[in-house]
């Protein structure tokens, strides 16, 4: 499975340098509000656009280039980044233009540690894609862009009552769950049909953190356009009463969400999820700290958090602490060996409130 293994930054956002970082299975992230935890799930967000060749838009949403470039454009000339994964990996260098955007001044793909390829210089989208699709050379682009554009950030934070997940969707979209969850009953719909095992799996979770939840009731809606649409339906325990999700707690929603996305059967190799506490109960918490674990045996997980709760689930080696030095995020890994007294005494949670670990507030 081609995980991250290291990771470079330069000049993004609060990103200022972030040096060929090690990545693991299990990456949590901890720190203070403004640290830039968000900012290096930005990150991953701006890669997938890039792959996908919507770099100049999604850089137009962000403000432009000066709002994303660390400090301005007058400190940064630059964006610089590198990722390795297994033998391969993708080089980009970006540079602002005076429109506002970005363009290419390096793409390159590795193989093998060693042989590099170039693909292009001068351009604003990316040429992955294409390289991957051309034939010419094509199956390290191809390795490249599949594991890339399939690494998901997911964000469960919306569940107003026009959200997607809330809301009838198209039963056909359904080859992977978005990150915002707004097709999950397409997606469990699927799940129930080719591959129930996972789909009971799902369901004996959720009924674990929600108690009165039996089962989802999934059934497709033909339109009188032919489209057939479905929506997240439900029932409880020892009743026939079919509930609507706005009869679901915030909290619920979201957790049934989480649940799913670390329970699907072919997961992407590596997903990043944004503080996925909010709104869960503290057992929901517990839960949600063993399900992180036992997927990161599947898949390399990327987490951001500000719970205490959270953290107790998980050990030191597994912290990333996030801080700001000098108005830069910088990013540090700890090794649990170090903390050996303290830990017989306190938790890996207590640990980070008590600022022993970092990543907290600074006067």
């Amino acid at each position: 499975m081609g995980i991250i293994q290291t990771l470079s930054i330069k000049g993004f956002k609060s990103i200022q340098k972030m040096g060929s970082f090690l990545l693991s299975d299990l990456n949590v992230l901890i720190g203070a509000n403004g640290s830039g935890k968000s900012n290096f799930v930005a990150y991953f967000r701006m890669l997938h656009e890039l792959v996908e060749q919507r770099l100049q838009v999604w850089t137009s949403k962000q403000g432009g280039a000066d709002r994303i470039l660390t400090f301005g454009v007058k400190e940064t000339a630059r964006i610089e980044s590198s990722i390795r994964f297994g033998a391969n990996g993708y080089d980009i260098v970006l540079e602002p233009t005076p429109e506002g955007g970005f363009t290419f001044s390096k793409e390159a793909i590795y193989f093998d540690r060693s042989m590099w390829q170039e693909i292009g210089t001068g351009h604003k989208e990316s040429r992955l894609k294409k390289e991957a699709e051309s034939g010419k050379s094509s199956e390290i682009a191809a390795y490249c862009y599949n594991l890339i554009s399939h690494w998901k950030v997911f964000h469960f934070h919306d569940t107003s009552d026009t959200s997607g997940v809330k809301r009838l969707g198209s039963l056909h979209d359904n080859e992977y769950l978005r990150p915002d969850a707004s097709n999950l009953a397409a997606f469990l719909y699927r799940m129930a049909t080719e591959h129930p095992d996972n789909y009971q799996q799902i369901r004996k979770t959720i009924r674990l953190a929600i108690p009165f939840f039996d089962d989802f009731v999934l059934k497709p809606q033909k339109l009188p356009t032919e489209e057939q649409q479905i929506r997240l339906l439900w029932r409880q325990k020892d009743s026939d009463y079919i509930l609507w999700p706005s009869q679901l707690s915030d909290g619920s929603i979201r957790f049934i969400c989480l649940a799913t996305a670390l329970l699907q059967p072919l997961p992407p190799s590596t997903i990043i999820i944004d503080e996925p506490e909010l709104g869960l109960h503290p057992y929901a918490i517990t839960l949600l700290g063993s399900l992180l674990r036992s997927s990161s045996e599947r898949m390399q997980i990327i987490v951001s958090t500000q719970s205490v709760p959270l953290v107790n689930e998980f050990s030191i080696d597994d912290l990333v602490v996030v801080e700001r030095e000098q108005g830069a995020t910088v990013f540090k890994r700890l090794a649990e060996k170090d903390f050996a007294i303290w830990l017989e005494e306190y938790s890996v949670g207590e640990l980070w409130e008590k600022n022993i670990l970092g990543g907290r507030p600074r006067k």
